[in-house]
């Protein structure tokens, strides 16, 4: 029998960007609330001080920082026709594992989603009409708009010092900056990075092909920076150890660096590590969240009674969670109903190695999310009438990393992969490799899913989490398209060789790193039938359970997904503070 805690206002299962960012305004709102984060606790300056040996073996390459796969797995394939199998090996998925979550280990890439993503099923039909949408495309509008979450999106960014070059404030396009944006307030908190050999190139060979490039947006500061929550962070030392890793020099935008040291000073606040939720406690009808049911490092069961319980772990979790609680309709593939599981996405990834000529590249200069980049075919950025897919993406080369076990990969087809002659061709493409790099849109179909498996368990007894997914036709034209631009731009750039990458030519696996990016499975928007949540993150059957992160998504965009993550999060954060705690009950009628 599980052992009672003392009564929260709210509990938060997950203290990542979501977690954190949740926690942070409602115990401003004066609630007391409880975190409960399945890792270990984590500190900037504890775990990762400067003195810290930045071991890429270590972290990059055996991934110290992420979920360990003796914890928990998931079982994959690619069609519903198909056993799926446990990932037992390290892969795409990319868990986070401690106080932070995977805001802890990523590259700080921080973008806000195009006005268009909002509305991908109305904008589309609107202007190409429904037969643009391949057979089993299942796009919806997320039942919010770009107008909504700008202020929200702003907030973030002063949260997390965001550095980078507006391209769109109040409607006025500035040049150097993204001018695809939507429309932004007033521009990011800090400039952008310092620019690389590599960015200046792409920069050149954009700007001569007549596209609009710019520097990504970064969570990492370009200078010193007191954020909104009065945590000093540091400027970037270009060390290239984002990716993987803790960065101990509070210049990676990161939940334990950004937000966490002004959660712990609250004595409203408290978190408890090394705990594993095993479900959302319900009453007998069902139509209300009771609390949480955690276990211990121990081993020990207990409940965590609480008023409202937000669900903001890793995207995959909140599905599971949500499925292994009774909370929502499981979606049904073959009968089209359900939400919970429905509108799973991935991001649709393409490109172009480059190797330049008698360059030196330094990537050893590198961060997380410095880069350069152009959105001309992200979403509906260019006219899609004489084509046969819908969405893009943003096309980038960045300059993230120079460590060697990494780039040793970064050769021409046909090197000999030992010995004097790999040496020379290694030691000749350190300086001069890097690629062209595609994030594309992502939409749900009708075959693409997830759901608990019926044979594999974890460590509890639980079923584990069913990945069901591959590429669509869609996908596989709008990645044919950017890999021809990523090609032209590369022979823009004087490349020596150019080795084009269309990994959607062959059936997908989730053991080639491609992307961390998913999104879906619990998503918003404006009908119960075909949303799990509302446009406040809130349990269309469960009132008083939130469910924040990329698990939201109606699809994916040609982005990486944390801006949009913590964009949300605080839109809904609001909406408890402003209405919910007033009269708690369904934020959104139908």
């Amino acid at each position: 029998m599980a052992q009672k805690r003392p009564k929260a206002d709210a509990v938060i299962v997950g203290l990542g960007w979501a977690g954190s960012l949740m926690a942070n305004e409602l115990t401003q709102a004066g609630l007391n609330v409880v975190a409960i984060e399945r890792g270990n606790w984590r500190d900037t300056s504890t775990d990762f001080p400067t003195t810290i040996d930045t071991d890429e073996l270590r972290y990059a390459r055996r991934r110290e920082l992420l979920q360990p796969l003796s914890v928990e797995t998931m079982t994959f394939r690619n069609r519903p026709d198909q056993e799926a199998l446990p990932l037992r090996d390290l892969n795409t998925y990319q868990f986070g594992w401690g106080v932070g979550g995977a805001g802890t280990h990523w590259n700080g890439m921080t973008w806000r989603f195009l006005p268009t993503d909002f509305v991908t099923y109305t904008n589309t039909v609107e202007k190409y009409g429904k037969a643009r949408f391949v057979d089993g495309l299942q796009v919806q509008d997320w039942g919010v708009t770009y107008d909504e979450l700008e202020p929200f999106y702003d907030k973030f960014e002063r949260i997390a010092g965001t550095s980078g070059k507006a391209g769109n404030v109040q409607g006025q396009k500035i040049d150097g900056g993204n001018v695809f944006e939507g429309p932004r307030n007033r521009d990011y908190p800090l400039p952008p990075l310092a620019r690389t050999q590599a960015a200046l190139l792409f920069d050149k060979a954009a700007r001569d092909l007549g596209y609009h490039p710019f520097p990504v947006p970064a969570g990492n500061t370009s200078g010193a920076y007191t954020n909104t929550l009065g945590v000093k962070m540091a400027p970037c030392t270009y060390c290239g150890y984002c990716e993987f890793f803790g960065c101990g020099n509070w210049s990676k935008s990161s939940p334990q660096a950004c937000v966490v040291p002004a959660l712990m000073a609250r004595k409203n606040f408290s978190v408890i590590p090394n705990a594993e939720v095993l479900r959302v406690n319900l009453t007998p009808d069902k139509k209300m969240a009771t609390g949480v049911t955690f276990i211990d490092n121990d081993g020990q069961q207990w409940e965590q009674p609480a008023d409202i319980v937000v669900l903001s772990a890793y995207q995959f979790d909140n599905v599971r969670l949500m499925l292994l609680s009774g909370i929502g309709k499981p979606y049904d593939r073959d009968a089209g109903q359900g939400v919970v599981g429905r509108n799973y996405a991935y991001q649709t990834i393409s490109g172009a190695s480059i190797w330049l000529k008698d360059q030196n590249l330094n990537p050893f200069i590198g961060a997380g999310a410095l880069a350069q980049a152009i959105d001309d075919f992200n979403g509906d950025n260019f006219d899609h009438s004489n084509y046969d897919f819908i969405g893009g993406g943003v096309a980038l080369i960045h300059s993230t990393n120079g460590r060697p076990i990494g780039m040793s990969s970064g050769v021409p087809k046909g090197t000999p992969t030992w010995g004097s002659a790999w040496k020379q061709a290694y030691r000749k493409a350190y300086q001069n490799f890097n690629s062209i790099y595609v994030m594309g849109n992502s939409y749900p179909h009708r075959d693409v899913f997830l759901d608990l498996d019926p044979t594999y368990r974890d460590r509890h007894g639980q079923p584990l989490l069913r990945v069901t997914f591959d590429w669509n036709e869609n996908d596989k034209r709008s990645a044919k398209f950017m890999a021809d631009k990523s090609e032209e731009i590369a022979r823009a750039m004087n490349a020596e060789t150019i080795e084009r990458s269309e990994p959607t030519a062959q059936p997908y696996t989730p053991m080639t790193n491609l992307s961390s990016h998913t999104t879906g499975g619990a998503c918003m928007g404006a009908d119960p039938a075909t949303s799990a949540v509302n446009k406040y993150l809130q349990s269309w059957d469960v009132p008083n359970t939130f469910v924040c992160g990329a698990s939201a998504f109606a699809n994916n965009g040609g982005y990486n997904p944390t801006g949009t993550v913590a964009a949300l999060t605080l839109h809904a954060a609001q909406a408890i503070r402003d209405h919910y705690l007033k009269a708690p009950g369904a934020l959104v009628q139908v």
